[in-house]
């Protein structure tokens, strides 16, 4: 059958369409931190960030079935549901961040985020990471590293070195701060002397895709410094770390200290249903406003609202903020006690893992890391990799992940460590 189905795939998709693992897992049914492949056989998912309150959520999937046999349309119709959503999410946030519009993705958002720092500033100059991924319209591909733009990177985008775990930028993790700060201020000046001038800085506030690198409540400051001196916004990409997915905090720009002028949201919001948003202060909606006339057709709809609005009842209800946290450190001291003389380093935020896998002579261990990422799933286990070679491992499992099922992951990963060839 999963011949057939990448046949098919490969017919009617055309090619490089990316699947998971070696070999391709056929999903049928999820539940929970669970699913099930076409044969029966359950997988627990220690990756995917998109069902954030548990696969197929009852209360969700009610509300979304409930809304859609009533009403669904857009919002040049006025609706209660949409502002019944926006009220209670932009009460969640500080730093005047009261307004926001409602998209599909989280790449329509970031879309949004930097059209609203060239209305704001008037300039289109833009800098990010070179080790990061903010999505895949023109303009937000033009920020993210996967895949570099035909032609090369425009002259509005420059790309600064990403903070480092192993290798941290100024030679030492006390340094790090302030030469990525230092390189952030090289950019700038080269967009002014460009004459494109400085828009804004585009960031994930955990810097998930890069790696999930040490960082600490503190260490943007010298950046945001830096970018206010500069006359340019801060646009925070919180599609990975928001809804309480790093424990401490709703958001990764609360727990990393710092106060965004633009967040954008996504993936979670909505539990899989699509969902995204721009959330951001009155002035900047304005200017916005007046030099973009803008309107999505699905942002916003009555049962995406209320998708929404479930998801949040959830998340409080069930306490999944503070259960983040619970289980994050437990996971955390479980996979710090793994022994493996590959593993370079632990670290992790809330329900964010990284596992960084490095050979004795410095060498990444890439093949490594995907041989014990297929390992797990033949026990069972989704995960994934991450980084700029691909080699350390990453958990980012839905939000009712518990300590029951980090004991079987970290279990899991012993195993697999200890069955991988690594020379």
């Amino acid at each position: 059958m999963t011949e057939n189905l990448l046949a098919r795939r490969a017919r009617l998709m055309g090619p490089n369409v990316p699947t998971f693992y070696d070999d391709p897992v056929h999903i049928v049914r999820g539940e929970g931190v669970w699913l099930w492949d076409a044969d029966g056989t359950r997988y627990l998912d220690c990756y995917n960030n998109v069902p954030h309150v548990g696969h197929c959520h009852p209360k969700v999937v009610e509300a979304i079935t409930r809304q859609a046999a009533r009403l669904n349309t857009h919002t040049r119709y006025l609706h209660d549901t949409v502002l019944d959503y926006l009220d209670r999410l932009t009460a969640k946030f500080d730093h005047d961040l009261s307004q926001a519009i409602m998209v599909c993705t989280g790449s329509e958002a970031n879309d949004i985020a930097i059209r609203m720092a060239e209305a704001l500033t008037g300039k289109t100059g833009l800098i990010a990471t070179d080790n990061t991924y903010h999505g895949n319209t023109k303009a937000t591909s033009q920020l993210s590293t996967r895949r570099p733009p035909i032609g090369g990177y425009p002259p509005h985008v420059k790309l600064v070195p990403a903070p480092d775990s192993t290798h941290p930028l100024g030679g030492s993790p006390e340094a790090q701060p302030q030469a990525f700060a230092e390189n952030v201020a090289r950019a700038i000046a080269e967009l002014e002397a460009a004459g494109v001038g400085f828009a804004g800085f585009m960031l994930c506030p955990i810097f998930a895709n890069e790696g999930l690198p040490h960082v600490a409540p503190g260490f943007l400051d010298p950046t945001v410094t830096v970018v206010r001196q500069a006359g340019g916004l801060i646009l925070c990409d919180e599609v990975q770390p928001g809804f309480g997915r790093i424990g401490s905090h709703w958001w990764g720009h609360d727990w990393l200290g710092f106060r965004p002028d633009v967040v954008t949201l996504g993936k979670p919001m909505a539990n899989g249903h699509p969902v995204a948003a721009v959330v951001t202060r009155p002035d900047i909606m304005a200017a916005f406003r007046e030099g973009f006339g803008y309107f999505n057709t699905f942002g916003g709809n009555p049962v995406s609202a209320a998708a929404a609005l479930a998801v949040l009842d959830v998340i409080e209800g069930d306490g999944l903020v503070p259960a983040a946290r619970d289980t994050g450190r437990y996971t955390l001291d479980l996979l710090r006690r793994l022994d493996h003389p590959l593993i370079a380093d632990v670290r992790g935020t809330g329900l964010f893992f990284a596992v960084e896998l490095i050979h004795p002579d410095g060498r990444p261990a890439t093949e490594c890391a995907a041989r014990v990422v297929e390992a797990l799933r033949q026990k069972g286990v989704l995960m994934n990799r991450i980084g700029r070679q691909m080699h350390i491992l990453k958990m980012r499992p839905p939000m009712p992940f518990a300590r029951i099922h980090a004991d079987q992951a970290v279990a899991a990963m012993a195993e697999a460590l200890a069955q991988t060839p690594h020379d």
